[in-house]
């Protein structure tokens, strides 16, 4: 099945040198497709970028990502993170492969759950690469259902209770979707403090399309919230369709452009049709940067 979803990374002048770097140190790995700026046309703020590259479309493992080259506006940070299962099942130096590639990961990085053991895994962390990226690196029951090896997993604020009204929209929003695993913090033990709901999930996942994500609820306080940093690109096969996700996915009118929007979670998403035109031609880049929600018919 295409994937219909696609994670989008955001970088400072830096898309080339760090998909560069995930192809060289993920073993499953492989370059898609690159998209360059237009030499003419550009705002303002974009002219350090003409004729440089703008996307390049990668993979790790079955996920295809997005790497947009931009400014400094944004940064990824730990709201949306990428949950790595090895699994013992389908690997039998699992632990080893982990290991190699925490080091590399970590290199230049900062670790924000030291690799060990943990209730929920015999060997686990936790590392924001040197890009922002945030990584989860888990030893996988092999008893437990399968799973893929790259999981997009979203973490909304503490205290407000918002991973399971997330999942209930989101699965409702594409076919194919459902839910998986369900663990709440009420369930595991004593709840993390005072402010968290025994209705707070510590971790689960569902599907939407076909693809695998899951999400939690953060057991602490955080000092990072969803930004465009990561964003998730919905792909429509036509006009209906991105009219239909625009109607609920865009509820905040100023993050609306060039296809990009805020759902009622702070969550960034770009609205687009799977076939998109070459944006390395003013023309179509000029048509581009008019538009907020994007209109087939006018883009071309």
């Amino acid at each position: 099945m295409p994937q219909r979803i696609i994670p989008k990374l955001w970088f400072n002048h830096t898309a080339r040198e760090a998909v560069d770097h995930y192809l060289e140190i993920f073993p499953d790995s492989s370059e898609v497709s690159v998209s360059h700026y237009p030499t003419e046309g550009l705002l303002d703020f974009q002219q350090d970028l003409a004729g440089d590259v703008l996307e390049i479309q990668f993979r790790i493992g079955d996920l295809t990502f997005s790497a947009i080259n931009a400014g400094g506006e944004f940064r990824p940070n730990s709201s949306i993170s990428f949950l790595l299962n090895f699994d013992p099942s389908r690997d039998p130096d699992a632990r080893g492969h982990l290991d190699q590639l925490w080091e590399r990961l970590t290199a230049d990085g900062l670790v924000g759950m030291e690799l060990s053991s943990y209730p929920f895994s015999s060997h686990y962390g936790w590392v924001e690469d040197r890009y922002g990226v945030n990584w989860q690196l888990m030893l996988t029951n092999p008893d437990g259902d399968p799973r893929p090896f790259v999981t997009p997993e979203l973490m909304f604020p503490h205290a407000q209770t918002q991973a399971t009204e997330a999942i209930e929209l989101y699965t409702g929003l594409f076919e194919n979707s459902g839910t998986g695993v369900i663990a709440r913090y009420s369930e595991l033990g004593e709840l993390p403090s005072e402010e968290t709901s025994p209705q707070a999930l510590a971790y689960a996942d569902f599907t939407l399309a076909g693809q695998w994500f899951a999400a939690m609820d953060s057991a602490v306080p955080q000092d990072v919230t969803f930004t465009e940093g990561v964003s998730l690109v919905a792909l429509c096969p036509d006009q209906a369709e991105i009219d239909r996700l625009w109607a609920v996915l865009s509820t905040v009118p100023e993050a609306e452009q060039c296809g990009w929007c805020k759902d009622q979670f702070g969550v960034s998403w770009q609205i687009v049709p799977q076939d998109m035109p070459d944006f390395s031609q003013p023309e179509a880049f000029g048509r581009l940067l008019g538009m907020k929600k994007l209109v087939i018919a006018d883009l071309s």
